[in-house]
């Protein structure tokens, strides 16, 4: 067997592809054996030639702050993940019951805020979020829609249970490396496809664009869509040309939009177009500089005008930032019982918020015992694993959250699951998060899968790509 499965050993936590007796799952078995009847050159080959595909359609991301480089090809482990079809059915009920939620409590504390007044959460945790934008209260938005596009990192905990890990509902990034990952599977390992019976996931670009069309204001049976990216020195570059090219809509920067009158045109040759919808790949802060950061030149002056006015639709809206707070975040079974009347279907991780005190006080009584994360970061940023840090690391966290307890949660270090990952020619565990995508358009669709990140370094329960991650193809079984 090339791939030595015969020697690959589970581990003290769950494992994707062996049970606890070291057998092989039985939705893995087909994988595992067309996998295991490549040779070692054949396998090689094959390696070779997605990474050569991966090089030539410039599947890349961007590491900042680092002397060897900024652009990187993302890395990809060809072993792909397996996901049930019961599994599915509940991550995906689950998905739709938070993205629900979310929607409601954005819609409610830009509004009447009943959940504060009912005391179900603390003014303090909405009103003390750094994304909460007070600007808005009051403001409608089409159809009630604050996040169109949802990204909720889950994992698994030693009991293979999939609990909520964040959830992301400003601009997740991601999918293009889904799609991808998915073309260049079929196109290097076709074999592997014929019986397994996988969902496809390659309708997603249509559900986006018909998500984003559903919002076009004024009932416009055929709006102008635009996807306003940073531009090319941004980290998801490659996702915002990708995802426009296969919506087949125009890709935009600040400096290509003029708001006028209320309204929002696109410069072009013929003249000013009109922009109905705005895909946003910008952060608040840098939209508009009349409203927001003053010294922006990312953004288009008056576009916060335009959106007030019910000219222009934003996705996600503006303000959606305090949804993914990670404080906010310990509120969120809250929410669904109090919105919806029902028990979450998702469960996720025990969360201490330092801003109170017999919290704060276990935290820092704690600390090399915790994961500590600032409320606000993202991207495996300002993050403390209490186990691996030194002295000097746990005492600067010590002095962060002493100084500043509301940006900053603990929670308990989960060791969630590991899947086989090819390293030097063999099969070794490797820990692994799903995001899965969520669309909140005339229905909430759920893509098929999601992108399953891998830590590629041994031991490490960091994933995201900007600290040396990398992906698999994830699948999602018919039945």
């Amino acid at each position: 067997m090339s791939m030595i499965l015969t020697d690959y050993k589970g581990a003290n936590l769950f494992d994707e592809l062996v049970d606890a007796s070291g057998k092989i799952r039985p939705y893995y078995r087909n994988v595992a054996d067309k996998l295991s009847s490549l040779g070692n050159e054949e396998l090689s080959q094959k390696l070779r030639s997605l990474e050569l595909l991966f090089l030539k359609q410039g599947i890349t991301f961007t590491v900042y702050g680092d002397e060897k480089g900024t652009e990187r090809v993302f890395p990809f482990d060809p072993f792909p993940r397996v996901v049930p079809a019961g599994e599915w059915e509940h991550i995906e009920a689950g998905l739709v019951q938070r993205i629900t939620a979310l929607n409601l409590f954005l819609y409610d504390v830009y509004h009447e805020q009943r959940i504060i007044k009912d005391g179900i959460i603390p003014p303090e945790v909405v009103f003390g979020a750094s994304h909460y934008r007070p600007e808005f209260v009051g403001v409608s938005v089409p159809k009630d829609a604050y996040i169109h596009v949802c990204g909720t990192d889950l994992i698994r905990d030693q009991d293979g249970r999939y609990l909520v890990l964040e959830d992301n509902g400003r601009c997740p990034s991601g999918v293009s490396y889904v799609l991808e990952n998915r073309a260049a599977m079929k196109r290097v390992f076709p074999q592997l496809f014929g019986a397994s019976g996988v969902r496809p996931v390659d309708t997603y670009p249509a559900d986006l664009l018909a998500t984003l069309r559903h919002v076009a204001p004024h009932e416009n049976p055929n709006p102008n869509v635009v996807l306003l990216t940073p531009g090319v020195h941004n980290s998801a570059y490659f996702e915002h040309s990708f995802l426009a090219r296969q919506m087949s809509i125009e890709i935009v920067e600040g400096r290509d939009l003029i708001a006028l009158d209320g309204f929002v045109y696109m410069r072009t040759t013929r003249g000013l177009r009109q922009v109905d919808v705005i895909y946003r790949r910008i952060d608040d802060d840098f939209l508009d500089p009349q409203v927001f950061r003053k010294d922006s030149c990312l953004g288009v002056p008056g576009l916060v005008d335009a959106v007030r006015r019910g000219n222009v639709a934003l996705a996600n809206a503006i303000g959606t930032g305090v949804a993914d707070d990670k404080v906010t975040y310990a509120y969120v079974p809250d929410m669904i019982r109090y919105y919806l009347c029902q028990e979450p279907i998702l469960d996720q991780v025990p969360t201490y918020l330092a801003w109170r005190d017999s919290d704060k006080k276990y935290i820092l009584e704690n600390l090399p015992k915790l994961v500590v994360k600032a409320a606000n970061e993202s991207g495996g940023y300002g993050m403390l694993i209490g186990p691996t840090a030194t002295a000097a690391q746990i005492e600067e966290f010590r002095q962060k959250v002493t100084a500043h307890p509301r940006n900053y949660i603990a929670q308990p270090v989960v060791n969630f699951s590991q899947h086989p990952t090819l390293v030097d020619g063999g099969l070794e565990g490797r820990h692994v998060d799903l995001r899965p995508f969520v669309l909140w358009g005339d229905t909430v669709k759920v893509l098929p899968g999601g992108l399953t990140r891998v830590a590629l370094t041994r031991g490490s329960l960091v994933v995201n790509s900007s600290q040396g991650g990398g992906s698999k193809d994830t699948w999602v079984l018919a039945a």
